[in-house]
């Protein structure tokens, strides 16, 4: 950040102003400190309240928060034996239709963030990482593979694949090359790819096989979301805490506004 000029009076100037004058700013300044003390008052009062109304009504678990709920559940298919290679396999799909048809979500995106979800719980069971919140990255980052008129393809593909702008700094934060182009196409710059917009170097060390063919491929919905619901739960978070999940979304993007996008769209899919 640049430094802000600094307006000063000149040496040896000096204005005396009149005692009313005077008396009036003590008394403006008096009263806006009024004002600031109720409003901090108020949000020390009322915030709690708020919070606690908020968690009671969308949080069927009890304790999680708000935006990190786990909606209406998952029913998993039951079946006996070793846990299915492809996460969607975990996935009730008559739960997943109805859910999908409900929410707008493509069915297909859909059971890639339920079973990323289920698959999470199994292996990281403090984690608590719910569907939600993967449908609201995945809602916010590319419209479950819709942006640019694109789509997932039967094998949960993004088709065409979806590749963002370089960041070379001007819009976004300056991130040169990584993975020789081979996610993004790009030797110079990196740029964030597929439905959940992962940087190459990101997906590097997190990226994933959810769909069980044996390649971790970030245009691949299954990979993506339980690659990202690695990369939420990493450090020992526990999602069903407010703390927790605000770092991990923070994580993913540190933008404020970005952190209100998922909270809208996480609360939004668990409640209705």
């Amino acid at each position: 950040m640049g430094n802000r000029p600094r307006s000063r009076n000149r040496r040896g100037s000096r204005t005396t102003r009149p005692r009313a004058l005077r008396s009036g700013w003590l008394i403006a300044a008096g009263a806006v400190l009024i004002v600031g003390l109720s409003v901090v008052v108020a949000a020390i009062a009322w915030g709690p309240d708020l919070t606690s109304r908020a968690q009671a009504r969308d949080s069927v678990l009890g304790t999680a928060p708000h935006a990190a709920v786990e909606g209406p559940g998952i029913p998993a298919t039951r079946s006996a034996g070793p846990a299915p290679t492809a996460i969607t396999e975990r996935v009730d799909r008559g739960w997943a239709a109805g859910t999908s048809t409900r929410l707008g979500i493509p069915e297909r995106a859909m059971l890639a963030y339920a079973g990323a979800a289920l698959a999470t719980a199994e292996s990281q069971p403090g984690c608590g990482i719910a569907w939600n919140t993967l449908a609201a990255i995945g809602s916010v980052e590319s419209g479950h593979a819709t942006i640019f008129g694109g789509a997932l393809d039967a094998n949960g593909r993004a088709a065409p694949p979806i590749v963002g702008p370089a960041l070379t700094g001007t819009e976004f934060d300056a991130i040169s090359d990584t993975d020789g182009g081979a996610f993004d196409g790009d030797a110079r710059w990196d740029r964030a790819v597929g439905p959940l917009q992962f940087i190459p170097s990101t997906w590097n060390r997190w990226g994933a096989d959810g769909n069980g063919d044996g390649v971790a491929d970030p245009q691949q919905i299954d990979d993506a979301a339980l690659a990202a619901a690695n990369y939420l739960c990493h450090g020992g978070r526990d999602l069903r805490i407010e703390p927790d999940w605000v770092a991990a979304i923070g994580s993913y993007n540190g933008a404020a506004s970005y952190l209100a996008k998922i909270v809208h769209a996480a609360d939004t899919f668990a409640t209705n």
